[in-house]
């Protein structure tokens, strides 16, 4: 597919992900191709754009045509002298090999996330993004009956990514620093789309009504949904490459599977907005602040 500003479309899987080819992210954007990248990450979730060799500078330059910036993290160190860059660096200890929507724990998730590769090893080491739309539309209808009714307590004080050794085990303690808690609707009405997709991933710990055993249980009958291999696609980096996705709408997921061998990857995130659950209601804080310090879309 070629669109009306000259880059093709190539999709890379069947309900998810789409390669950008012909776009140039170091130079200036016009307003109609980042109206078209925009479009196609709504109807792809994930867009890759391949070799494109950017810098701290590009990538924040390109992810800030999406909207406001994030800082890096709501407790973990950004890169030195470039507050809205985490670096995700497997040499770190914590590898994050579990399905999770990045920054669920507070009550403004973002909107959507870069991620540039810096070093990949050269085999493993691949991300795995889901289309949590996707995984909605394929429960059994008395499923999505119950799932819009349910809310769930999302929070950064569990074992999101096991420490490997010392060094991992500080970072696991400052990624708790500050604890959060917030009620998030399971299903959650996209903002732009207005599709429903199921808003889980692993920093929903409870369901809000329900007991531990019980919503272990039914959190695990709704994340077996969005992990089908089906609604999933799977990006193998080269270095210099960028995904773009939608974190209002899909999980993602870095499998554990390159040894001792360096990955580096930058991240950077656009400020998203309260979700909305099927009744109306919004996210709310149960436990910490309202990370004004994080996003500025925190109001």
């Amino acid at each position: 597919m070629t669109t009306s500003t000259g880059f093709d479309i190539r999709r890379i899987g069947g309900r998810i992900g789409a390669e950008i080819l012909g776009a140039d992210l170091s130079a200036a954007l016009d307003p109609a191709i980042v109206a078209e990248i925009n479009s196609a990450l709504l109807e792809h979730k994930v867009l890759v754009f391949r070799d494109q060799q950017l810098d701290d500078a590009g990538q924040l330059r390109f992810a800030f045509l999406f909207g406001e910036l994030t800082t890096a993290h709501p407790t973990v160190p950004s890169v030195e002298g470039q507050a809205n860059v985490l670096p995700v660096d497997g040499d770190e200890g914590i590898r994050a090999n579990h399905w999770h929507t990045d920054v669920t724990f507070v009550r403004t998730p973002p909107k959507a996330s870069t991620l540039r590769s810096l070093v990949v090893p050269p085999y493993g080491g691949n991300t795995l993004i889901a289309n949590s739309a996707a995984a909605y539309r394929d429960l059994p209808e008395p499923l999505r009956e119950l799932a819009d009714r349910l809310w769930a307590v999302h929070s950064n004080d569990y074992d999101y990514a096991a420490p490997r050794d010392a060094k991992a085990a500080e970072r696991r303690k400052q990624f708790v620093s500050r604890k959060y808690r917030t009620a998030h609707p399971v299903v959650r009405v996209h903002p732009e789309t207005g599709e429903r997709g199921l808003f889980i991933g692993g920093f929903a710990q409870s369901i809000v009504g329900l007991g531990p055993s019980d919503s272990r249980d039914v959190l695990r009958i709704f994340q077996s949904y969005v992990t089908r291999p089906e609604n999933i696609v799977r990006v193998a980096w080269t270095a210099g490459d960028l995904v773009l996705f939608d974190n209002r709408i899909t999980q993602h997921y870095a499998p554990d599977d390159y040894g001792d061998l360096p990955r580096r990857l930058h991240r950077v995130t656009v400020a998203g907005d309260v979700p909305v659950g099927v009744d109306g209601r919004h996210s709310h804080v149960i436990e910490g602040d309202e990370a004004v310090h994080y996003t500025p879309a925190a109001a």
